[in-house]
């Protein structure tokens, strides 16, 4: 186990300071078309301080591929010089700045897209209420979107950025093409798990032939992925760890595992001996650093995190209490925020934006 103060240098050369790393987070705070705005960048400075890195939250590698309204974009030149502010902002702080990189897919709607279709593997529609069945991507559609991502790498690198993460989870596109449920294509992009992999594979060299092409100092290129769906058919366990071998065979500095608890277990019977955590960081057999996350508030959970992890990945705690790696660096355990998050959201100063997608998840009135 390392200590959350000690540094660590990924294989491209980029060394964090420290381990503690400030989770990829939905704050719905750009303009309509994806630039950053000067509340973002203060947003992310205010929590900079103590963080070996921040990794934003989700921009959109094509205008297609919005998730959301107030989504951060890195689809056009044209949104550099925001990137570039927001990156100098994170890096004032000796905080490493990476952005994450997606595509909604099928996990977005006609509104948010103004009147287009959304796509995605296959012309199947996510389990959740509401949702629509998207469009089929074409293979001229599929090579367009890889490219796309590699042409965000460019402009990420351009900005001035540290690193990029590709969001492989949550259920966005990444993952729709690994999933039995989302992927029902019969060409060489769907069926077997060699095929469904295929979009992931081409998808890792476009973004690294971004890197050796642009980049001129060590650039960080991670991977986020959920390691289950509940859907039938879906992704299962064992599936990940299918992926998890061909993911440490690449040239990724380092994986991220999505979690709402550190501590969870897999669904499938034959895990059930240990986490997910646990499991995950055992098959990649060192090979690569691991994120771990999922409700890390104190101390204790830094901690343990650390037990089956390089790096841990905090969320919801730094939204609510913007210097609390610094507070837990100086011993100030006492003064940690430790009120519920739905709680919480009453007191922290927070733009009306952020306020208001808060509030909604928890519950609380819409600030006028």
């Amino acid at each position: 186990m390392s200590n959350f103060t000690s540094p660590l240098t990924f294989r491209s050369g980029v060394t964090l300071a420290n381990r503690l790393v400030m989770s990829p987070m939905t704050t719905q705070q750009s303009f309509y078309n994806g630039t950053v705005t000067r509340d973002e960048i203060q947003y992310y400075a205010d929590r900079a301080q103590g963080l070996g890195a921040i990794i934003t939250g989700a921009a959109n590698v094509q205008a297609g591929g919005k998730g959301w309204p107030g989504e951060l974009s890195i689809a056009d030149d044209q949104m550099l010089p925001e990137l570039s502010a927001l990156a100098k902002a994170i890096q004032a702080h000796g905080t490493k700045a990476f952005v994450q990189i997606f595509h909604a897919g099928r996990m977005t709607n006609r509104a948010t897209l103004s009147g287009e279709q959304p796509v995605s593997a296959s012309a199947v529609a996510a389990v959740r209420p509401g949702a629509e069945t998207p469009r089929a991507m074409t293979v001229e559609e599929i090579h367009a979107t890889i490219q796309a991502f590699g042409a965000a790498t460019r402009r990420a690198i351009q900005a001035g950025f540290d690193g990029v993460e590709l969001h492989g989870a949550n259920t966005y596109l990444i993952q729709q093409f690994f999933s039995p449920h989302s992927n029902r294509r019969d060409d060489d992009y769907g069926g077997t798990r060699q095929k469904r992999y295929r979009f992931i594979a081409e998808l890792l060299q476009s973004v690294f032939a971004a890197v050796d092409q642009y980049a001129t100092r060590p650039f960080v290129v991670g991977y986020r992925f959920s390691p289950e769906e509940f859907e039938t058919p879906g992704i299962r366990f064992d599936d990940t760890l299918w992926l998890l071998d061909q993911l440490r065979a690449s040239r990724l500095d380092y994986l991220h595992v999505s979690l709402d608890h550190y501590d969870r277990v897999p669904r499938d019977s034959a895990h059930h001996d240990r986490s997910i955590l646990a499991s995950v960081h055992a098959a990649l057999q060192g090979q690569v650093p691991l994120i771990g996350v999922g409700g890390v508030r104190d101390r204790t959970d830094v901690t343990n995190v650390l037990n089956d992890a390089e790096l841990v990945a905090v969320g919801q705690q730094l939204l609510y209490d913007p210097t609390w790696a610094v507070k837990l660096a100086n011993g100030a355990d006492d003064a940690l925020m430790a009120a519920p998050f739905s709680e919480a959201v009453a007191f922290t100063p927070l733009n009306t934006p952020l306020y208001n997608f808060a509030a909604a998840r928890y519950g609380k009135p819409t600030k006028p």
